[in-house]
């Protein structure tokens, strides 16, 4: 299993996060079942790698506003992440990313708005997703 370091060059698909949001947790769930080549990695940013990843792309290990996806060096944040994401996924999924011409300001409006409430609209648990065995290998 790959472990982040300052020093670590990742060059996979690994999508951050929050452990403990209902919605976030579904959105796993989705994209394994829905993803091409099986080859994203996940981590909850309250786990010690999800925080060490945060940390090293300089943003704050405490933020949980915003799924994060780190693809070949590159951080995604927002509505990017999502659309970037899609762009992994079985059609008709994929077609998402085609969505990426609408200004960021208004897809980050709409994503900001979802994520503010995602704990009132879908709730929250006491404690992150544990993967189940099978899963454990996708998992940082």
């Amino acid at each position: 299993m790959p472990k982040l370091t300052n020093n670590t060059d990742i060059s996979q698909k690994i999508v951050l996060i929050d452990g403990v949001c209902n919605l976030c947790v579904a959105v796993v769930h989705f994209i394994l079942k829905n993803e091409k080549n099986h080859d994203i990695k996940f981590a909850s940013i309250q786990d010690s790698i999800g925080a060490k990843s945060m940390q090293k792309y300089g943003l704050a290990k405490d933020d949980l506003s915003s799924v994060v996806l780190i693809k070949n060096n590159q951080i995604y944040q927002y509505s990017d992440a999502a659309l970037e994401i899609s762009k992994d996924l079985k059609a008709p999924w994929s077609l998402l990313s085609y969505f990426r011409f609408l200004p960021k300001p208004i897809r980050d409006f709409f994503y900001n708005i979802i994520a503010t409430n995602r704990y009132k609209i879908f709730g929250k648990k006491d404690s992150c997703f544990m993967p189940t065995a099978e899963l454990k290998k996708r998992f940082l």
